[in-house]
């Protein structure tokens, strides 16, 4: 794939966390923390990209991702543009690389790109213009990398290091772009006990997760844990997953309150969103004491100022 950093070692492209170090993670992890403020207060705002021009481009439906990469832009001064597949010429048969060469010629520094298509990302940064930048916003089922930053962030927040911890990804793993990113990011910050737990059919390729130990049970996987990241289940999948309806998964892989207390006590609770309350999680252990789900929300946009500062200040040797 299109390296994503530039010849002088500075980050130009964000598209997977795979094959990044540990030093870069820790680096992009130290500065979103510095974008972070309670709630309540005023959010921080700064003129660091004062006129550049970053487009959203989704084909896919986004709330958390597309606000937070847009609120990111605008606190840091730049202008936002965002465009849906419904109202972009893709409809009309446009091609993606045409809608990339018109933003291009309408001086658009950076791109934010969530496709369904793998490959889509990578595509597009191996024929932009030297002077931009791409980022992934979610591909395919291949990764989601600043929802794995947003998600080691949190984990830093309340747990300080992630070298000491034992961590348990929930769901749908085959098919979530969320696992692939956590995995990559909390492997190089040095977690040793990385567990996946999922259904038979919902379990990822025997050579994928390398290091992680599995779990089709629960009750295992959970044991002792210090964080519970839990996955989305995509209900169209149930049918293709010898799930045939929510309430039996729920029944058997649903986090509720009496399921959390065999992890350990003051281990904290995760998810991505969109949550199917019901389904992969009780509305009880979503809204309770050991949920952190809503500052992962909040450190969305801290996160993804980061990587937008990183990628449009520092190629321009500026600050």
């Amino acid at each position: 794939m299109t390296d994503q950093l530039r010849p002088d070692g500075t980050l130009r492209h964000l598209i997977t966390l795979e094959g990044l170090s540990r030093d870069w993670m820790e680096r992009l992890l130290e500065r979103s923390q510095s974008f972070v403020r309670p709630l309540g207060a005023r959010p921080p705002v700064s003129h660091a990209l004062a006129g550049r021009t970053v487009a959203n481009l989704f084909t896919e439906p986004s709330t958390r991702t597309r606000v937070s990469f847009e609120l990111a832009a605008k606190r840091l001064g730049a202008h936002v543009v965002n465009l849906e597949v419904q109202l972009s010429s893709r409809i009309k048969g446009e091609s993606m690389l045409d809608t990339v060469y018109t933003l291009q010629a309408l001086h658009v520094d950076a791109m934010v790109i969530r496709d369904a298509e793998a490959g889509v990302p990578a595509a597009v940064a191996a024929n932009v213009a030297p002077h931009v930048s791409v980022l992934s916003a979610g591909e395919a089922h291949l990764s989601h990398p600043t929802q794995g930053l947003l998600d080691a962030l949190t984990v830093r927040q309340h747990r300080k290091r992630l070298d000491s911890l034992s961590i348990a990804i929930v769901g749908d793993i085959r098919h979530s772009r969320v696992a692939r990113s956590d995995y990559h990011v909390f492997r190089a910050l040095g977690c040793p006990d990385l567990r996946i737990v999922a259904p038979p059919a919902l379990m990822p390729a025997a050579e994928e997760f390398a290091g992680c130990s599995r779990h089709t049970s629960l009750k295992t996987g959970l044991k002792d844990v210090d964080v519970v990241m839990m996955l989305r289940i995509q209900k169209e999948r149930m049918g293709q997953a010898d799930l045939p309806d929510a309430d039996r998964y729920f029944a058997k892989y649903g986090l509720t309150p009496e399921r959390l207390a065999g992890a350990r006590p003051d281990a904290i609770v995760m998810h991505p969103q969109p949550m199917n309350r019901g389904i992969e999680i009780s509305s009880d252990v979503a809204d309770g004491p050991q949920s952190v789900i809503r500052d992962q929300v909040r450190n969305g946009v801290a996160v993804r100022m980061a990587v937008l500062e990183e990628v449009l200040v520092a190629g321009t040797g500026a600050g």
